[in-house]
């Protein structure tokens, strides 16, 4: 049985990425090169959860995929560590998660989307609070091998 600990915590991740809450559970740990599977909320500074359009959705459909659940649509995100594929506050704090782990991170603009934001959806220079949880990873030397 996986042991679960929800910790607040005061930490910084990498330079610009503030480590809010963490549940660390056991098992392998996401790592340069890995493929991931994670779901993401993200939260604009004064609280508003970012609500992505199908047309977002619609240009990142390489890495993302989609399922309904109890008529929820849930986003799944496909990443390899280390290949920019996703905004670098989130790849930066997928290091050290691990299957059902979840982290609440504050990312710098530096880290998210700077100056440019994304146009009706995400202001410039916005901090964006980012609710992760992975649901799979396969680890680097196993990528491409049948299951």
């Amino acid at each position: 049985m996986l042991q679960r600990l929800l910790a607040t915590v005061a930490n910084d991740i990498a330079q610009g990425i503030d480590l809010i809450a963490e549940a660390v559970v056991q098992g392998p740990v996401a790592a340069k090169g890995d493929k991931l599977t994670y779901n993401a909320r993200l939260f604009l500074h004064r609280g508003d959860e970012v609500m992505w359009d199908t047309g977002v959705l619609a240009r990142a459909r390489e890495h993302v995929e989609t399922r309904l659940i109890d008529g929820v649509e849930v986003v799944d995100h496909l990443v390899i560590l280390d290949e920019r594929q996703t905004m670098a506050g989130i790849e930066q704090s997928l290091y050290g998660m691990r299957i059902a782990g979840y982290r609440e991170v504050v990312v710098a603009p530096h880290l998210a989307y700077r100056d440019k934001g994304l146009p009706g959806l995400i202001p410039h220079q916005a901090i964006i609070r980012v609710l992760l949880r992975v649901q799979a990873i396969v680890k680097a030397g196993d990528i491409g091998k049948p299951a």
